[in-house]
């Protein structure tokens, strides 16, 4: 597997590194050949993944810092040149029924999981437009197809992101910056740790990461995995209305 179409594997920035699924794909993209620069708010954590593998170099930050992030874009190109790719797979999670309900969660889990990849391009895409290249990686959620039970804040979060990422594909392309969203569904991370029911079509990390290696090089938009689950869920997006509520009410046990 090549990791860049045949040619020699440049600077990736990956944000969101410190554990799951960006950890692993951290790993696997400096074994491919990357230059792999890693950020998120653990800096001891990222410090261990430096002394793990070769070829990754640890910038900590905020991603809901916005002139932080700026100041990270800075740095990593002073320090190892142009970043040719950018992951943004930063992400919070926290099941939340009715009883629970928490403005302050949604507050906290929108501004990680969307502001901080809005903060995010607006790091990256001035240096790649002016370059007039580069790609740039989203990870959103199949859940962000529609609205489960218990997961209003963090599927709320990921539907705004696949919608942004849709708005914006068509310019960007335009310019010969690759724009693509990774939707998940459910990995073995210490995020899904916190759910209490049975999670279908479970994978691990490691296979969540082949699947992202395995379409790096695509040019379609969407990354979506594991297959068989990513197709239940495309379906509940053209059910009626009537017939997914009455599927998700069963969700519910009631």
């Amino acid at each position: 597997m090549q990791a860049h179409a045949g040619k020699t594997p440049g600077l990736v920035w990956l944000v969101g590194a410190s554990t799951g699924i960006g950890r692993a794909l951290a790993i696997e993209l400096a074994r491919q050949g990357w230059q792999v620069a890693v950020s998120s708010r653990r800096a001891e954590t990222l410090q261990e993944l430096v002394a793990e593998q070769s070829g990754i170099h640890a910038f900590p930050g905020d991603v809901t810092d916005v002139q932080g992030m700026q100041a990270l874009a800075e740095q990593i190109e002073t320090g190892l040149g142009p970043i040719e790719m950018a992951i943004f797979n930063q992400g919070d999670y926290e099941p939340m029924g009715v009883d629970a309900f928490d403005v302050a969660l949604f507050r906290r889990i929108m501004e990680i999981n969307y502001m901080g990849v809005v903060h995010g391009l607006a790091a990256v895409l001035p240096r790649m437009r002016e370059r007039r290249r580069g790609r740039i990686f989203v990870t959103a959620s199949l859940a962000g197809y529609r609205g489960l039970p218990n997961a209003a804040p963090y599927g709320a979060s990921k539907a705004a992101v696949i919608n942004m990422l849709e708005s914006l594909r068509p310019e960007l392309q335009a310019e010969g910056i690759a724009l693509r969203v990774i939707n998940p569904g459910f990995v073995k991370t210490p995020m899904t740790a916190k759910n209490t029911f049975e999670m279908p079509f479970l994978i691990e990390t490691d296979a969540a990461v082949k699947a992202i290696m395995k379409e790096l090089d695509g040019s379609h938009f969407e990354i979506a995995f594991p297959k068989s689950f990513a197709w239940i869920m495309k379906t509940l997006r053209v059910l009626p209305d009537w017939l997914f509520f009455r599927l998700t009410a069963r969700m519910l046990g009631r």
